[in-house]
């Protein structure tokens, strides 16, 4: 009994020794904050960011108008499709390619490709509404369809090819970010919950990515290493930022400005995470960037 014990003992000793081991091989993370808000108007958001550093948005004008937003080297261009009384952009690629969705007079929305100034629709034959919410640098595209049944299905466009995405026994999928590998990350909810999973697909499998405790897990934006930035909710509703390296570590983190919120959504391969936080001034979002290291 006495061997036995010294054993179990010797056991729990090299656990804590490897799980404290592991604990110093997992770097810590520091976020530096900067806010993004264009001088004079009600609210400014950034969702999309490329290599180059352009970010694409939002704006909000004095009459609460929304209109599509770039952002290249401190100049700020309004982005507006000719089809939509509202623009929103939401990713951008290192060619300048834009993506996002706008709604049109009769209230219906329509995901849409600006390449080289000039506009075109993206999504599938049949799609009742759709949105684009991501775009690599090849020009591939993720985005989300709502068909004749009311169902939102995800979709990676490649040239002007669609494949449909469906994370079995979900009843919904939506596909929002795409790296230069071709990984999508996907945002799903199943027929027994509440809440939104995350995951990746690869072409052939949907792997679950969820944040740590976490009620809904949404991820965003993925780069060419691999590393998806989270917006997630708490047990009381609350948004919060996570980024979460190749391997699984999570790194949780908040804008300090974002006292009511803070949604990250876009990341580049220059460790630059753009978003979202949200405080009591005007009930407005205000967008953000943050570099890590």
């Amino acid at each position: 009994m006495k061997v036995f014990a010294l054993v179990m003992r010797v056991a729990v000793i090299s656990l804590i020794i490897s799980l404290l081991a592991r604990a110093a091989e997992t770097p810590n993370i520091a976020f530096t904050f900067s806010t993004i808000h264009l001088k004079g108007e009600m609210a400014t958001q950034v969702v999309g960011v490329n290599n180059a550093g352009v970010m694409v948005g939002t704006w909000v004008d004095s009459g609460g108008v929304i209109h599509g937003l770039m952002l290249k080297s401190g100049k700020a261009t309004t982005i507006e499709d000719p089809k939509g009384v509202v623009t929103y952009c939401k990713g951008v690629n290192l060619s300048g390619d834009i993506v996002g969705y706008y709604q049109d007079s009769s209230g219906v929305i329509h995901g849409f490709l600006r390449r080289g100034g000039k506009f075109s629709d993206v999504g599938p034959a049949g799609a009742t509404s759709s949105v684009a919410f991501g775009i690599n640098d090849k020009g591939n595209i993720a985005g989300f369809f709502v068909d004749a049944k009311n169902v939102a299905h995800g979709f990676v466009r490649k040239g002007k090819e669609y494949q449909q995405l469906d994370v079995p026994g979900a009843r919904l999928t939506e596909a929002v970010g795409i790296n230069n590998a071709g990984l999508v990350t996907v945002q799903t909810e199943n027929e027994h919950a509440n809440h939104i999973d995350g995951a990746i697909y690869d072409g052939r499998t949907y792997t679950m990515i969820d944040v740590p405790g976490s009620i809904s897990s949404y991820p965003q934006g993925i780069d060419s290493a691999g590393d998806v930035v989270f917006s997630w909710t708490d047990a009381a509703g609350n948004f919060h930022g996570a980024l979460r390296v190749v391997g699984g570590t999570f790194y949780k983190f908040d804008d300090p400005k974002g006292t009511r919120g803070t949604d990250a959504e876009g990341i580049n391969d220059h460790r630059l995470v753009v978003g979202l936080f949200l405080t009591s001034r005007n009930g407005l979002a205000e967008g953000f960037k943050a570099v890590y290291k």
